[in-house]
């Protein structure tokens, strides 16, 4: 049961794979760029994170569901996919709303082109 929560992350970070890939809305339209993105993200989250550890605003909850591995004091191996979750949906939905907004662009423009 310990790593349950890794799992669900895991399975959770398979299925915006899943989308991203067959809408394009990020790593599979822009890799390097999405690379870059989702470290910088991820960087700076884990440095929130480690500030909030260090001014004791932050601190490591007891449950049976994760594996137990620090990374750092306080900093579970859990969090670091739990960001990178956060950051790779936040851009996979930054796609997504971006091919929407395109999609009902152009129908908008079709529909003035038929109109007297």
């Amino acid at each position: 049961m310990g790593a349950l929560y890794l799992l669900f992350l895991l399975a959770s970070i398979g299925c915006m794979v899943l989308l991203d890939h067959r809408f394009r809305l990020f790593f599979f339209a822009a890799p390097w760029r999405a690379a870059a993105v989702l470290g910088t993200g991820l960087v700076f989250f884990l440095v929130w994170d480690l500030f909030g550890i260090g001014l004791d605003i932050f601190y490591r909850g007891e449950t049976r569901f994760m594996l137990g591995i620090d990374l750092a004091p306080h900093l579970p191996l859990e969090e670091a996919f739990f960001l990178a979750f956060l950051c790779y949906l936040t851009m996979v939905l930054y796609g997504l709303f971006r091919v929407l907004a395109a999609h009902l662009a152009s129908r908008s423009r079709g529909r003035r082109a038929v109109q007297p």
